[in-house]
C-alpha cells in the first residue's frame, strides 16, 4: 500500500508537509510535486516524483497529469491520496477516485470563507473526501479535522537591544505574480539611513527574497529564490520578518519562531488571482500570530512591535481522515 502526498509548490506544499505528520501512516509514502528550490529542499529525504508545473486555471496542464496518475497507480500501488491542491489535484484525484483509490482533499488554509476554484470543482466529483481548515464553513460537503495553524502559539518576547537588526523580506515562490509594491514601500524603511535605522540607531541588514518581482533601479541586493532550508535559517536568525500574506511564507515564518508583518496582495493590481490573502492575514491576526498591513503602510514602529512577540510550536491533535 502507498499513500500519495500531492501538492503544487509554495504554500500548498508547505501546508501538506506540515499536516502529513499528523495523519496516521498507511504503507509507503510517495510525494508528487513540481521541482524548484523549495521542493527539493523541503522533500530532500522523501521519495519524490517531480512532475511538470500545472499553471493556474490551465485545463491542458491538468489533462497532462492523467497519464502520470495512471502510471503511479499501477506501478507504485497507490491506495490513498492526500492533497492540499491546487490545480494539480484536479489532474490526479478524479482519475484515482474512479480507480477506487481513497482520495482526500484538504482545502488550503488560505480559504477562510469558502472553497477555492479547485475545491469547488472537486466537491462535484464522487468518492473524494473534502476537508476545510475552518469549522465555520464545514458541512455536508466539507469535513473539519483541524488546521495547519494549530501547530503554533504566540508568546511575549524581550528582543535584543543592541547589535545589527536582521530583517527578511519575502514575496514567496509564485511565478505568475510580481509584488513590486511590497518591495518599493519597504526601501525607505529598511534602506541605509532609513526609518528603522533612524528609530533604533542600529545598523539594518536585509535579505530581500524577491521571486519574480522586478527590482531594477532599487537600491537592494535581490535574491529571487532560496532553498527552503536556507530561507528557514535566515528567518530563524532574523529579528523581523515582512512577508506577503501567502500561506507558505506565513508558515515558514511561524516555523522559524517569527511573528511576521503580513502585507496583502491585490488581485485588481495583478498581484494575485483573488483577494484571499486579506482573509488569511486576518485569521492569523485573530490567532495572535501576525500583524497585517497594506503595501506602502509598514512603519518602523510596526517592525519593532513585531519583535515583542515570538512563536512556538504547539502540540496539535491528529488530523483524522475519513474512512
Amino acid at each position: 500500500m502507498t499513500t500519495l502526498f500531492l501538492a503544487t509548490t509554495g504554500g500548498h506544499l508547505e501546508q501538506l508537509a506540515g499536516l502529513a505528520g499528523r495523519i496516521a501512516p498507511d504503507g509507503d509514502e510517495l510525494w508528487v510535486t513540481h521541482a524548484n528550490e523549495q521542493s527539493r529542499s523541503l522533500l530532500r529525504d522523501r521519495d519524490v516524483e517531480y512532475v511538470p508545473y500545472v499553471r493556474v486555471r490551465n485545463v491542458p496542464d491538468v489533462v497532462r497529469c492523467v497519464p502520470t496518475a495512471h502510471r503511479l497507480w499501477r506501478r507504485r500501488g497507490v491506495t490513498r491520496v492526500v492533497s492540499t491542491g491546487s490545480g494539480i489535484a484536479l489532474g490526479y484525484l478524479p482519475y484515482l477516485a474512479a480507480r477506487g483509490v481513497a482520495c482526500h482533499y484538504i482545502e488550503s488554509a488560505a480559504r477562510v470563507a469558502a472553497p477555492s476554484a479547485t475545491g469547488t470543482v472537486l466537491q462535484r466529483v464522487p468518492r473524494i473526501h473534502r476537508y476545510t481548515q475552518y469549522p465555520h464553513w464545514a458541512g455536508p460537503r466539507w469535513g473539519f479535522a483541524g488546521s495547519v495553524f494549530d501547530s503554533f502559539r504566540a508568546e511575549p518576547a524581550v528582543p535584543a537591544a543592541t547589535g545589527v537588526l536582521r530583517v527578511v523580506v519575502t514575496v514567496g515562490t509564485a511565478a505568475e505574480f510580481p509584488f513590486a509594491r511590497l518591495i518599493e514601500g519597504l526601501v525607505p524603511v529598511l534602506g541605509p539611513g532609513g526609518a528603522l535605522e533612524s528609530a533604533t540607531g542600529r545598523p539594518v541588514e536585509v535579505l530581500w527574497q524577491t521571486g519574480c518581482t522586478p527590482t531594477d533601479g532599487l537600491p537592494i541586493t535581490p535574491v529571487p529564490f532560496l532553498p527552503a532550508a536556507d530561507l528557514g535559517a535566515a528567518l530563524a536568525a532574523a529579528h523581523v520578518v515582512v512577508s506577503h500574506a501567502g500561506t507558505g511564507s506565513a508558515l515558514a515564518s511561524l516555523a522559524a519562531g517569527r511573528h511576521p508583518v503580513l502585507v496583502t496582495r491585490s488581485a485588481a493590481l495583478g498581484e494575485a488571482g483573488d483577494d484571499h490573502q486579506g482573509e488569511l492575514a486576518d485569521e492569523l491576526v485573530r490567532r495572535g500570530l501576525a500583524t497585517r498591513r497594506e503595501a506602502g503602510s509598514v512603519t518602523a514602529e510596526d517592525l519593532l512591535a513585531s519583535m515583542g512577540t515570538t512563536v512556538h510550536r504547539a502540540d496539535p491533535p491528529a488530523f483524522e481522515l475519513v474512512g
